[in-house]
C-alpha cells in the first residue's frame, strides 16, 4: 500500500507540475495574443492620424501602408485566436502617443511619428519573432510566423522614413 502512495503522489505531482506549464504556456500566447491586437488596433489609428497630420509624402504612405496591413493582420489573428476575446482598442501608451501627436503638425509631426513607429515596429519584430519560435498555440504561432516578414518590412520602411534615416533630412 505504501509503495502505491508514493507512486500516486508522484504521478499526482507530476500531472500538477505539467498542468501548471500547459497553463503557463497557454497564458505566454494569450498575451500574444492580446498584445498583438491591441498593438495592431494602434498601428491602425496613428496610420490613420498620420494620413491627415503629416505632410511629408513617405510619412503619409507609410500611414496608409501602416492602416492597410494592420487591418489585415487584425483579422487575421481574430481568426487565428479564434474563442479568445481579443481587445478591440490601442493600449494606453499607444493612446496618450496618439493624443500627444494629434497636437503636432507638419515636420514635427513626421518626426515624432517616425520615431515612434521605429521604436514600436522594433519592438513587434521582436515579439512576433519569440512567438512564431517559440508560441505553442499552433494558430497563433501560423499568424506570428506568417505576419512576421510583413513586420519586418515595416521596420525596414520606418528605418528609411527621412527623419529615421542616418545621413537622410531631418525636415518633412
Amino acid at each position: 500500500m505504501k509503495g502505491s502512495s508514493v507512486i500516486l503522489f508522484s504521478l499526482t505531482a507530476t500531472l500538477a507540475s505539467s498542468l501548471a506549464f500547459a497553463a503557463a504556456t497557454a497564458k505566454k500566447d494569450s498575451d500574444f495574443a492580446m498584445k498583438a491586437a491591441q498593438g495592431g488596433a494602434a498601428e491602425v489609428e496613428l496610420g490613420k492620424l498620420a494620413q491627415n497630420q503629416a505632410s511629408d509624402p513617405k510619412v503619409k504612405e507609410f500611414a496608409q501602408r501602416m492602416v492597410a496591413d494592420h487591418s489585415k493582420a487584425g483579422d487575421e489573428l481574430k481568426s487565428a485566436a479564434s474563442g479568445m476575446d481579443l481587445p478591440q482598442d490601442p493600449p494606453k501608451k499607444a493612446k496618450a502617443e496618439a493624443e500627444r501627436l494629434a497636437k503636432l503638425q507638419g515636420a514635427d509631426f513626421d518626426k515624432e511619428y517616425s520615431r515612434y513607429m521605429l521604436k514600436d515596429h522594433e519592438e513587434d519584430v521582436a515579439m512576433f519573432k519569440k512567438e512564431a519560435s517559440s508560441g505553442q498555440d499552433a494558430n497563433l504561432k501560423g499568424f506570428a510566423q506568417k505576419t512576421l516578414p510583413t513586420l519586418e518590412q515595416h521596420l525596414q520602411m520606418a528605418r528609411d522614413l527621412p527623419a529615421n534615416a542616418k545621413g537622410g533630412s531631418k525636415k518633412g
